[in-house]
């Protein structure tokens, strides 16, 4: 059975100079046999470059489906709804890119937009940042290494001299096509079908797989996904509020049930005094574990109980004590790359290691990574 078709995307950003649209386009579908045909065309500018996308690729019988039409291409979905205005933090168009303000929320539309086309693992993308501002074409490479995949490619185009600054010039037609540029002082006329349009591809650090799923699944600002996709690089902190039973990574709550707390702390604590190897099956350490528990949790309470039972019932049998533990060391550890992602999470989850037959676990953390509050 063949694999069906993945729903190829070309996105690109652009402002006064429509015609990368038609140049990338032409040097992915109209050139060799290795060629790539997007099935829909997404743009992101300003109100401005709208316009003049809408009016020059467009309007009537434009640029693009003249494109199309010289090359024979099949139908691409590419309509003034494929063109995403960057708007003020009021709703309005912006004309162009020239506060700080103005740069936050273009990287919070552009990083948007990628999230939501990478979404369909059935689909794959083609960015060119060759257009707009330099911000922009920044903006759009990093949000490609933030949620761009394997299948997914940046490139940037390249087109020959003296087209490149040519405003008449869009593509490479297959007929003769004069067009009046200028060389020097003087004014000239050269024939568009000799113009030699290719792309650089520009390799990208792929970073998806370390964000936390509500990342990539949900919306949120650039300076957010850039802060947690860095965190991986950053020294570790855990902070665990005894009273109150809650725990938090890289100033992320957990979430944690009261017993993967109580494990959690438990590690914590034998981490702070240095006695970093924990076994699961030893008698003693099941012992000193339920006598944490009861420090922390009203001994008369259901959730003392529960534990006090298990663990009653279990510490005369090593093995049975062990697997008691290790179905909350896996809810601990994927609740850490749920909400961390799996690169900054990796720095806290708890560790198992063998010293032949004994096993033993412990948390990857330095005493002064870790904050135990008492009040």
């Amino acid at each position: 059975m063949l694999s069906p078709t993945p729903r190829r995307i070309l996105l690109a950003v652009t402002g006064l100079t429509p015609q990368i649209v038609t140049e990338t386009l032409y040097a992915l579908a109209c050139r060799g046999a290795d060629t790539w045909i997007p099935h829909e065309i997404h743009l992101i500018t300003t109100a401005t470059g709208a316009n003049n996308a809408r009016l020059n690729l467009l309007a009537g019988e434009r640029w693009f489906h003249r494109l199309c039409e010289d090359y024979a291409l099949p139908s691409i979905a590419f309509t003034p709804e494929h063109i995403h205005v960057l708007r003020d933090a009021e709703g309005r168009p912006l004309d162009d890119i020239r506060t700080q303000g103005d740069n936050t929320l273009a990287a919070d539309v552009i990083t948007e937009t990628l999230r939501q086309l990478t979404a369909d693992p059935a689909s794959e993308l083609h960015v060119s940042i060759a257009g707009g501002r330099k911000t922009m074409g920044y903006y759009l490479g990093y949000a490609l290494s933030l949620y761009g995949r394997p299948q997914d490619r940046l490139s940037h185009v390249l087109v020959s001299d003296p087209f490149e600054t040519n405003r008449d010039f869009y593509y490479p037609t297959p007929y003769e096509h004069p067009i009046h540029s200028r060389r020097g002082e003087k004014e000239i006329t050269v024939d568009a079908r000799n113009a030699r349009v290719d792309l650089a591809d520009i390799p990208f650090v792929m970073l998806r797989d370390g964000l936390p799923e509500r990342l990539r699944t949900g919306q949120a600002s650039f300076t957010r996904v850039v802060a947690t996709a860095n965190r991986g690089l950053q020294a570790p902190g855990l902070v665990l509020d005894v009273t109150r039973r809650e725990a938090w990574a890289d100033d992320e709550g957990l979430g944690l049930s009261e017993t993967e707390f109580l494990i959690l702390l438990w590690l914590a604590e034998r981490a702070v005094r240095g006695e970093r190897a924990t076994d699961w099956s030893a008698q003693a350490l099941a012992e000193e574990f339920l006598a944490l528990a009861g420090q922390v949790l009203n001994t008369m309470s259901g959730a003392y109980e529960r534990i006090e039972k298990a663990i009653t019932e279990r510490k005369a049998i090593t093995i049975r004590c062990a697997k008691y533990f290790e179905p909350h060391k896996s809810r601990i550890n994927g609740k850490l790359e749920t909400v961390l992602g799996a690169r900054a999470a990796e720095r806290y989850q708890i560790v198992t290691a063998k010293d032949g037959e004994r096993v033993t676990v412990f948390l990857p953390l330095k005493p002064e990574q870790i904050t135990i509050q008492r009040t």
